[in-house]
C-alpha cells in the first residue's frame, strides 16, 4: 500500500489523540507548528462529528505540505464523501487526499457485524466500552430489515470498532487493559462465520516493564 502520510491520527478516544509533534511537523508540513496541531485537532474534531460515523467505521488522518491524507475503513459510501467534505472545509487545508476504503455491501458481512456486535457488547467485561445498553440496541427498525445494521448501526459511543471484510474482523479502538483486548478478541473468533480476527486495539494503561 502507498504510503502518502507520515504523522498518523487514529480515531479513538478524543482525549487519546496527541496533536502533531512540532519538531517533526517542521520538517514535514509547509504548516507551522501552532497551524498543524490546530488542523489535526480540527480534523479529529470533524470526523468524530460525523453523525454516519459508527461503530463499523473506522477512520484516521495523516498531515503532510498542506495536504491531509484520510485512511481506514467505511461500512457506507457516504462516510468515504463526508468526511472528505468536512476536511476541505478546514481552514488551512490545500487539498484532501482520501484513502479511505469502503467495505464491500455484503449481506453475509452484515449479518456477521451485528454477531460480533452482540458477542462484544453482551460479553459483561465489555459492556462499559459502550453507552449504548446492547439489547436496546440491536431492535428491529424499518432501516435495519430492509438493509441490515450496516445501514441502520446502533447508536451511541463505542470504544470498540469492528471492521469487516469479506468474512475478516478487525478489531479498532481503545481499551483499558490487555485482559479486555484478548476478551474482545475471543468473542469475534468465537462467531461464527468470520474466517479470522486482527486485533488492533490499543490499550490505554501498559504498564511498564521493568529493566
Amino acid at each position: 500500500m502507498k504510503r502518502t502520510a507520515r504523522f498518523i491520527f487514529p480515531l479513538l478516544l478524543a482525549l487519546l489523540i496527541a496533536p502533531l509533534p512540532a519538531a517533526h511537523a517542521q520538517q514535514q508540513s509547509k504548516w507551522s507548528n501552532e497551524d498543524a496541531s490546530r488542523i489535526a485537532r480540527e480534523v479529529q474534531k470533524q470526523l468524530l462529528r460525523l453523525t454516519n460515523y459508527s461503530v463499523f467505521d473506522s477512520l484516521h488522518f495523516g498531515l503532510r505540505g498542506g495536504v491531509v491524507t484520510l485512511g481506514g475503513y467505511a461500512s457506507r459510501p457516504t462516510l468515504k464523501d463526508d468526511a472528505a467534505r468536512v476536511v476541505k472545509k478546514i481552514e488551512g487545508v490545500t487539498e484532501v487526499d482520501n484513502q479511505i476504503e469502503v467495505l464491500p455491501n455484503s449481506p453475509n458481512d452484515d449479518r456477521i457485524r451485528m454477531a460480533v456486535y452482540t458477542n462484544i457488547y453482551r460479553q459483561p467485561a465489555l459492556r462499559k466500552y459502550t453507552s449504548n445498553f446492547p439489547n436496546a440496541a440491536l431492535t428491529p427498525s424499518i432501516p435495519r430489515a430492509a438493509g441490515g445494521i450496516t445501514w441502520d448501526p446502533p447508536l451511541g459511543y463505542h470504544a470498540i470498532h469492528i471492521i469487516v471484510k469479506n468474512g475478516n474482523v478487525i478489531l479498532t479502538g481503545v481499551v483499558n487493559n490487555e485482559s479486555d483486548s484478548i476478551i474482545a478478541q475471543m468473542q469475534a473468533n468465537s462467531t461464527p462465520g468470520v474466517f479470522g480476527v486482527e486485533n488492533q486495539l490499543i490499550v490505554a494503561s501498559q504498564p511498564k516493564k521493568e529493566k
